[in-house]
């Protein structure tokens, strides 16, 4: 006897059949996904909470000082615009908040900027992790050629800032452009593919420069005063400093962000970075091109300031971890807060004097220096 009875139900032609233990696959794949999706919430809170410590940071640097400033006098005087201490009956606090402070608070975001991304892009490089980007015989190369500059045209040691800044631009791109020649001619089968040659040559020409820096000012009064006022680091520019050195390092900043995923396939090693299709001579060159720059306009316009791109990189590294198309911005928020919260620091201890911001950073990244030394797992990168 046959049965007879509903058929049994086919699924229907349009959807395919569910694959067995398709749910837990999905499952498994959420939770991979929740740590990514974090990291990337914390990532952007990291950047929020940076971007509003540096308007904290410039707000005070507008305000506080041998005189201090109300925040809503600060606030009315921006709004006036910068004619207004130049109107007649400009009050004093125009005079202030335009010629002296808002400069010096661009000077400052400009410096720190430059020198976090600057020291990012040579840690990641050599991938050497007490790397500074004066290493390329950037900042001796400035002082080289602003000491030269006082030698020969300057009155009294007294140099005028455009020329300064500029003298120390062409300084700063010829002393690389040495350390580039040495790199090359000392490693002809890899050139610049091979870091520890560029460290080795950075390390030698910064101090031949150096030798011929102070041997000029030891033999010359003027040079001596002119590289005394500069060498301190300070944020004493005026608006022609930042109008000629802003240029050179956003031209720095674009460079260093075009060479962030070429720096991340070079964290993972030399071989591995070729075998993804990077070409490492132009890699490095593009990120030697950016640093020369960076170093370059913050050094010009502030003079020398120590340990800012060796330490902020570590900082920005621990917030957002190694991918360098987040550490990078995030190490120049960093830069720029550290380098006006110093520079405020220095205005407030000294009453009605200050301190260069460059004694300040050399005091506080001292032991900042020593803290990194002794934590051996950031030897490797």
């Amino acid at each position: 006897m046959i049965e007879t009875g509903a058929a049994p139900a086919r699924p229907d032609r349009g959807q395919p059949p569910a694959a067995p233990g398709r749910p837990a696959a999905d499952a498994a794949d959420a939770l991979r996904a929740r740590p990514a999706q974090r990291s990337r919430a914390r990532r952007r809170a990291v950047a929020v909470l940076l971007v509003a410590l540096l308007l904290a940071a410039a707000a005070a640097s507008l305000a506080l000082g041998s005189r201090a400033l109300p925040l809503g006098t600060v606030v009315e005087v921006l709004r006036d615009g910068p004619d207004a201490e130049s109107r007649p009956g400009a009050s004093e606090a125009a005079v202030i908040v335009w010629q002296l402070r808002v400069p010096r608070t661009l000077l400052g975001v400009l410096a720190g900027a430059a020198l976090g991304v600057a020291g990012g892009l040579m840690q990641g490089h050599t991938r050497n992790p007490l790397a500074d980007p004066g290493l390329l015989g950037v900042t001796q190369g400035a002082a080289l050629a602003v000491v030269a500059v006082a030698v020969t045209v300057g009155a009294d040691g007294v140099l005028d800032p455009a020329v300064t800044v500029t003298a120390a631009l062409v300084g700063a791109a010829a002393g690389a452009l040495v350390v580039l020649a040495v790199a090359v001619g000392g490693s002809r089968s890899r050139g610049l593919a091979d870091p520890l040659t560029l460290v080795l040559a950075g390390a030698a020409v910064t101090a031949l420069l150096g030798s011929l820096v102070q041997a000029v000012v030891l033999g010359d009064a003027t040079g001596l005063q002119a590289y005394r006022f500069w060498a301190v680091g300070a944020l004493s520019g005026t608006g022609d400093v930042v109008a000629l050195a802003a240029p050179v390092a956003a031209l720095g900043l674009l460079l260093g962000l075009l060479g962030a995923r070429g720096l991340d396939l070079l964290a993972l090693g030399d071989d591995v970075a070729r075998g993804a299709g990077l070409r490492l001579g132009p890699a490095r060159l593009l990120g030697v091109a950016a640093v020369v720059a960076l170093v370059g306009a913050a050094t010009a316009a502030c003079g020398p300031i120590a340990f800012v791109g060796l330490v902020v990189p570590h900082a920005a590294r621990a917030l957002v971890g190694p991918v360098h198309r987040w550490l990078l911005p995030v190490a120049a928020l960093l830069g720029a807060v550290l380098v006006l919260g110093a520079d405020v620091l220095g205005r407030l201890v000294a009453g009605a004097g200050e301190v260069p911001v460059g004694v300040v950073l050399a005091v506080l990244g001292g032991p900042a220096f020593v803290a990194l030394v002794r934590r051996r797992r950031l030897v490797a990168l």
